[in-house]
């Protein structure tokens, strides 16, 4: 199987993955947490988990998710506050209510909100 590279800025390092991976997800999906009461859109994807190893020891370890499924950036949001979430792809699902994400951030990444997704910004997109 071929190998990708990239630096992540967030692990600190270079990040090996398969050249291609199914992301079940796509940006401005609407999603939501299998386990906790959050939900989110998607803004950015990595092929497998690429945050620090910190990070990802601070997970319990009775729920800490497999490294190599793609791991999703949300603009997320819960009854308290909207925050940036790193989600991995086991711990997500579609969200059922469909609705538009209350986060402040979301009209800087997205033009609009149809049949329960989110338009990337044009000037965004390569």
């Amino acid at each position: 199987m071929e190998r990708a590279e990239f630096f992540s800025t967030q692990a600190g390092r270079t990040i090996i993955a398969p050249r291609q991976t199914r992301a079940r997800f796509g940006i401005g999906d609407v999603v939501r947490h299998r386990l906790f009461a959050f939900r989110g859109v998607v803004f950015d994807i990595d092929p497998v988990f690429a945050n620090s190893e910190e990070w990802y020891q601070s997970i319990p370890e009775d729920i800490r998710p497999r490294r190599d499924q793609p791991f999703y950036h949300l603009l997320a949001e819960n009854e308290d506050s909207s925050y940036v979430a790193y989600v991995s792809q086991g711990n997500l699902l579609a969200d059922p209510e469909g609705g538009p994400i209350d986060h402040p951030t979301v009209r800087q990444l997205f033009d609009s909100f149809k049949d329960g997704r989110y338009r990337m910004r044009r000037s965004l997109t390569h």
